[in-house]
């Protein structure tokens, strides 16, 4: 799989931006909605990758730098066309090989608790990512569950 740091004006990755940011404001209630639209991705404190097999786009996701060794997983999104096929996992897998590489130590995400969001909780449970209480600016909502991986 090869990566794609920024690569923001590629039409297929600005599509699956906009998808992903209009899909999580249908399922979030106003006020719960912590997704980054196109123009938040492109804060000098994000890392944003889009990830290619074969020339097909199958995905994407970003690190934004919370603190100097602490970092949180933004927009990780698998294409249509390729989910329940691993890319989910393999997507978490680069995330925390770039965090690694930039020396962060730790990381965190904040994700829905609604059902829409269960594969994405099962996916963060899945790589041993525990349960914390809300992070950075994040505050306690009903609508949202947070995690945090010590690497």
């Amino acid at each position: 799989m090869k990566s794609i740091e920024g690569n923001f004006d590629n039409s297929e990755v600005n599509n699956l931006l906009k998808k992903h940011f209009i899909e999580l404001r249908s399922v979030s209630p106003a006020g719960s909605t912590h997704v980054l639209d196109i123009d938040g991705l492109k804060d000098p404190s994000i890392k944003f990758w889009s990830l290619w097999e074969n020339n097909n786009l199958v995905g994407c996701g970003a690190l934004k730098f919370l603190e100097k060794n602490h970092g949180e997983f933004k927009s990780i999104r698998v294409a249509d066309e390729f989910k329940k096929k691993g890319i989910g996992e393999r997507i978490i897998n680069h995330l925390i090989e770039e965090a690694k590489k930039l020396k962060i130590s730790k990381l965190s995400i904040e994700t829905g608790a609604g059902d829409f969001f269960l594969p994405a909780r099962n996916l963060f449970s899945k790589f041993g990512f525990k349960s914390c209480p809300p992070f950075a600016h994040y505050k306690d909502d009903p609508n949202s569950c947070y995690y945090t991986l010590d690497l």
